[in-house]
């Protein structure tokens, strides 16, 4: 995915926009690999993610959803949100979508894990450690932390893609970012991987 700072490809952008095939190619070789990572972290397999990338490339050319993009935000935190509500109807076909984000709220941590302290967490875990304890999240509680932390959505686009009520968000991203806590406190070798923290910094809120 485009880098922060770096230009994004508005001429390819706008001449896709009008059905240009040779422009599509242009964003797919741009952008594919990015959208394959995130919808890995959101989908249970790598076969998953690799359908899901196509279909995601393949419905924006076929309905040209290009015309929904406003031209003046980031073209790069929208795709992520359009990758983000197509991973979660996957989910929600498959009926995969588990709900024990919303069973004895009275067992949810009343106090924010420590940042640093999951931060350190991440930082010492490979990407692939990461991912296996993302597994161990429900559906839900995994695609707030994938939509907040990667795609860098707000609470009300959270809520608008998970079909839930905007406070209910902060309740599923605190049990989720303590359940994550928990997984990858259970062991794992020390990289220099970090997860959320790569991927693009210009999402807008």
């Amino acid at each position: 995915m485009s880098a922060p700072g770096k230009t994004e490809p508005k001429e390819a952008i706008a001449r896709a926009r009008t059905g240009d095939a040779d422009a599509w190619g242009v964003l797919y070789r741009e952008y594919a690999s990015a959208i394959f990572r995130f919808c890995r972290r959101a989908l249970p397999t790598r076969e998953d993610a690799e359908d899901a990338t196509m279909d995601i490339f393949a419905k924006l050319m076929r309905d040209n959803k290009l015309l929904q993009y406003d031209q003046s935000r980031s073209f790069t935190a929208w795709l992520y949100k359009v990758a983000a509500n197509h991973c979660w109807d996957v989910l929600r076909r498959r009926k995969t979508r588990q709900d024990k984000e919303t069973e004895d709220l009275e067992n949810v941590p009343l106090e924010h894990p420590d940042p640093n302290q999951l931060d350190k967490l991440i930082e010492q875990r490979t990407s692939e450690e990461v991912r296996r304890a993302l597994d161990k999240l429900g559906a839900r509680a995994r695609m707030a932390l994938v939509m907040r932390y990667y795609s860098e959505m707000s609470y009300d686009e959270i809520a608008d893609a998970l079909g839930v009520r905007r406070a209910f968000v902060g309740v599923v991203l605190l049990r989720a970012r303590h359940e994550l806590r928990q997984a990858l406190g259970q062991g794992g070798a020390l990289a220099a991987a970090r997860w959320p923290r790569e991927g693009p910094r210009e999402g807008s809120r």
